[in-house]
């Protein structure tokens, strides 16, 4: 019997045995997870769900706003409101400078007259200069005097008194009675081109004006004007011819009745230019303008610029123009040329000192600046830095 019990009791432990594998995984499966928090604890801690928030509504890019000041078209007028114009160079400027008028009571006050750039002032001595006619009606300027008893009057002819293609024209004569600052045109409106004042040393209600006269045409306010209430009407006491006008005039500073005026003939056409002619001549009156004698006969044909009459010897004139320097000592009857050490003929304006009335000084056309230190026997060139024109 005793090994059937002890089979029986094998058998129950391997029963045992395995009924113990099978309940076991189940119990350890039954048993919460401590990692694992309990579900009312996850119930509480999850907070209350928010309610979503929309999205902002993204409105569309709107074009910036146009500014009402800004100008539609970039190109008008506003864009450029606020640019100044301003002198970039070049440093050393030049041009046909055609006249000065210095105050005899101060010799660093004084006018300088520009063929195409209006009338400067200066008073320091050209230290600095001040425009003073940019807003008058013509940039070109043909000449320029002081009033030898008033030096605050200042005449200015507009037009520059020049036969080239591109020369500008003025529009008549102007006054100013407060030294430059403000100005009044007096007439002579169809001149275009005046060539010389010149007013009585005497009386400055008497003054002279040679007007050149249109270039490309005839007529115009051609020839010698005289006015005898400053400005305020004027006659024509030399009328040559429609093609003909006065270059130049002066008056004899011993003698204010007597008078020269240089005519000068010339057309500009497109094809040529008439650059003198029979109608050029030198004229002289005793009688302040009332009556005409033609004097020179040597010169005619010729073109005439400058006269000078000598300060210091009665009936000595000297005549600047195509054909060089001419002197004449018996008031214009007879002429001698003086050209010695002139490298051009062509002379366009003619000076003598106010100190010394041995020395005079002469520009040309093309070689700069000449003195002569014994009325004209002899000519030198003055070292400058001026242009050769």
């Amino acid at each position: 019997m005793f090994p059937i019990i002890l089979s029986i009791t094998t058998a129950n432990r391997l029963i045992l045995l395995a009924l113990t594998m099978l309940v076991l995984p189940l119990a350890v499966l039954a048993q919460p997870d401590p990692r694992k928090p309990k579900a009312e604890d996850s119930v509480k801690q999850q907070p209350s769900p928010e309610p979503a928030k929309p999205e902002p509504t993204r409105r569309p890019e709107q074009p910036p706003a146009e500014d009402e000041n800004r100008p539609r078209d970039p190109m008008s007028t506003p864009t450029f409101n606020g640019l100044r114009f301003r002198s970039i160079g070049p440093a050393f400027t030049s041009g046909r400078v055609i006249g000065f008028a210095v105050d005899p009571n101060n010799s660093a006050r004084y006018f300088v007259a520009s063929a195409s750039g209006g009338v400067w002032k200066t008073v320091n001595n050209g230290a600095t200069w001040t425009p003073v006619f940019d807003r008058e009606g013509s940039y070109s300027i043909g000449c320029i005097a002081l009033d030898p008893k008033n030096p605050l009057t200042v005449w200015v002819g507009t037009g520059e008194n020049n036969s080239q293609r591109s020369v500008s024209y003025g529009n008549g004569l102007y006054r100013s009675d407060d030294g430059g600052k403000t100005w009044k045109n007096v007439g002579l409106k169809t001149s275009e081109h005046i060539g010389r004042i010149a007013i009585d040393p005497k009386d400055s209600n008497i003054v002279y004006v040679a007007a050149q006269g249109p270039l490309w045409g005839p007529g115009g306010d051609r020839g010698l004007f005289k006015t005898t209430d400053n400005g305020k009407t004027w006659k024509s006491i030399l009328n040559v011819s429609e093609n003909t006008g006065v270059t130049d005039v002066v008056i004899d500073p011993q003698n204010p009745e007597t008078i020269y005026a240089a005519s000068y003939q010339r057309r500009r056409h497109m094809f040529t230019l008439i650059d003198g002619g029979p109608e050029s001549a030198i004229y002289k009156s005793t009688d302040a303008a009332a009556s005409w004698v033609r004097i020179g006969q040597s010169l005619q044909d010729q073109m005439l610029f400058s006269m000078v009459l000598d300060r210091t010897r009665k009936g000595v004139i000297y005549l600047g123009g195509r054909e060089g320097i001419h002197r004449s000592e018996d008031g214009g009857n007879t002429w001698t040329t003086l050209n010695k050490g002139l490298a051009t003929l062509n002379v366009r304006s003619l000076a003598q000192s106010a100190t010394d009335p041995n020395l005079f000084y002469l520009g040309t056309n093309g070689s700069g600046l000449y003195k002569t230190r014994n009325r004209g026997e002899e000519w030198e060139s003055v070292p400058t830095i001026l242009p050769s024109q």
